[in-house]
């Protein structure tokens, strides 16, 4: 079956793979935004996205009526949402930055609200656009492209919310969240 990885190296693949993205992306993160914090919330962000789009492939493997293969298309599905979901983390964090350069006697916290606050309504849009297209692509699509577009479908939404709810409220915890929890407990 060409195009289909057979089973012994799967997990292989998917280990070395992982591990090169997530430690390029902790490594861009950290040199973009001088702070090891935010590459850490960002690869604990990438590991959950691969995460749950492998999950729910091996959950509804069999059971849908269209190829779950882990195969060249489900990688090409897992490194494009993987690049997806980090363009999102950094446009969080830019934001981030920004506001903390704009407003330094603010507490952190506050900037990083503010700044998920303000870059909300462009990251909804831009998912929400893309899960239209992915959508047409998989209800009119050939059977071929309907597992890759599945794994896209899913990694948008997942990589959408944990470039929110994930990557920067680790890299809040690490930079001012345990100083904030001792305080409140003096």
């Amino acid at each position: 079956d060409e195009g289909h990885i057979g089973t012994p190296m799967v997990a292989g693949v998917q280990f070395v793979l992982q591990s090169a993205l997530d430690q390029s992306g902790f490594i861009y993160i950290f040199i973009r935004f001088k702070k090891w914090q935010y590459g850490l919330g960002a690869t604990v962000a990438l590991f959950h996205d691969a995460f749950i789009v492998i999950g729910v492939f091996s959950l509804f493997y069999g059971i849908l009526p269209f190829n779950l293969e882990v195969d060249q298309n489900f990688l090409a599905a897992i490194l494009t949402l993987i690049g997806y979901s980090i363009n999102d983390t950094v446009i969080i964090f830019d934001r981030i930055r920004e506001y903390n350069t704009l407003y330094p006697k603010r507490p952190l916290k506050q900037n990083m609200n503010e700044a998920i606050n303000a870059t909300l309504s462009r990251t909804v849009n831009t998912a929400g656009t893309t899960l239209v297209v992915l959508l047409a692509i998989f209800l009119l699509g050939s059977e071929v492209i309907q597992g890759f577009t599945f794994a896209m479908i899913i990694g948008v939404v997942v990589g959408t919310y944990s470039s929110i709810f994930i990557a920067s409220p680790i890299a809040w915890f690490i930079l001012e969240g345990k100083r904030a929890n001792k305080r409140k407990i003096q």
